[in-house]
């Protein structure tokens, strides 16, 4: 053992009275297992919550999004063919999209229409209920009653806010009527309420509704096309691959987009928000090192007369410093040891035992979700240590700058 560590060793175990620790050693160490503590908690509910959001916008949303910029696909089966054909791609079919007007018996909404091939969608989206629009149904038929409506299923929070439960109809209303002698005439048909879904995110339970893809390409006018082609992997860090191979095979008046592009606020602002939480529990780690700068600064002025008579026997500058480098890293290791144990285990408990619960009538979630990577505890002990390790500088060099004579002279 080299010998400057071995004296670290000692000085931090030989304490007054007998003691292990002293008073302020031991703040020092509940310092950095707190702050550590507090990191790897956060940013592991923070990724939970990031992993949970994706989850529940991958049931809802497509992995990549095939279209013309807003112009329509016309021969969306080819399309079709070509995206299933590559390796990896679980499921893909065309998709009508239109913003409409929903109209109850006594209530108004603004909603965005999809739709969709329920037997092709379902084995893409996440969505038991697209089961439901799977009933033969001919347009040119007569209707009797509402049983022979066409379906239509909708976010919990639209039907709620339209006032509709399942089995009543509504109006649905497209813009894209037609012009008439008294003028334009939006173009109005009637579906049934067939079931609702809900995801937790508002955006999607509050504003979308899916039907048939041709009752929307009737609602469209589109006369057979489609405005998009939506497509599944196996694997959603594949859809950039999978995005190129398509971009090779299709013209250039395709543009393509991943689940990445399509949601980049989002999660742009997550990651901004882990990163400043993470800056702001850092800073608090940063405090709490401040009482090893303090303890080390004590410990030079105690080991005045020991740092002389090393000199005197020898050791180097360059060696006292180690001495009180030592010292304090055994501190801030100690510290980020237990902080990253206790903070592994209560997120292992969380995640298990769901200690810390939610209210269920305001939150998605009934728990706090927890997603700790091996990465994030290595960044995080790797910061803790090296905020310990420059805590130490100022006291170690204030040692190694002490003359011998001095000392003994005043110590």
């Amino acid at each position: 053992m080299r010998f400057e560590l071995f004296i670290s060793r000692r000085y931090f175990k030989s304490k007054p009275k007998g003691t292990l620790l002293s008073l302020i050693s031991l703040l020092s160490i509940a310092g950095v297992t707190i702050g550590v503590t507090a990191l790897i908690v956060v940013i592991g509910v923070m990724a939970g919550f990031e992993t949970d959001l994706k989850t529940r916008i991958m049931g809802i949303e497509p992995h990549l999004v095939i279209d013309r910029n807003g112009e329509a696909i016309a021969g969306y089966e080819k399309v079709v063919t070509l995206a299933e054909s590559i390796p990896g791609v679980q499921a893909a079919w065309p998709l009508e999209e239109l913003q409409v007007m929903l109209k109850s018996d006594a209530r108004v909404a603004i909603a965005v229409i999809k739709g969709v091939d329920p037997v092709a969608a379902g084995k893409g989206l996440k969505l038991e209920q697209l089961s439901v629009l799977n009933v033969p149904h001919d347009p040119s038929e007569r209707l009797q009653n509402r049983s022979q409506l066409p379906p239509l299923i909708m976010g919990r929070d639209l039907a709620r806010n339209l006032g509709l439960l399942k089995g009543e109809s509504l109006f649905v209303i497209s813009p894209r009527g037609r012009l008439a002698p008294v003028g334009f005439v939006p173009y109005m048909k009637r579906f049934v309420l067939s079931d609702v879904f809900r995801t937790g995110m508002y955006e999607y339970d509050g504003s979308l509704a899916f039907m048939r893809l041709q009752d929307a390409q009737a609602l469209a006018q589109s006369r057979g096309s489609v405005s998009a082609v939506e497509v599944r992997v196996d694997k959603a860090l594949q859809s950039s691959t999978i995005k190129e191979k398509l971009a090779a095979r299709l013209d250039s008046g395709f543009r393509m987009r991943d689940w990445s592009q399509l949601n980049k606020n989002l999660f742009s602002a997550l990651k901004l928000e882990k990163a400043a939480m993470f800056i702001t529990l850092t800073l608090i780690t940063l405090v709490a090192t401040f009482s090893i700068t303090s303890s080390l600064v004590m410990m030079v002025m105690e080991k005045i007369k020991d740092i002389a008579i090393l000199r005197t026997l020898g050791a180097t500058s360059t060696s006292i410093r180690r001495i009180f480098v030592f010292q304090g890293m055994l501190i801030g290791i100690i510290g980020t040891v237990s902080g990253v144990l206790l903070g592994v285990i209560l997120c292992y408990l969380q995640s298990s035992y769901g200690l810390i619960s939610l209210p269920g009538d305001v939150y998605y979630i009934t728990a706090l979700p927890v997603d700790l990577k091996t990465l994030d505890v290595v960044l995080v002990s790797i910061s803790a240590l090296t905020i310990s390790f420059l805590a130490t500088l100022y006291p170690a060099r204030q040692a190694s700058r002490l003359h011998p004579v001095e000392a003994i002279r005043y110590g």
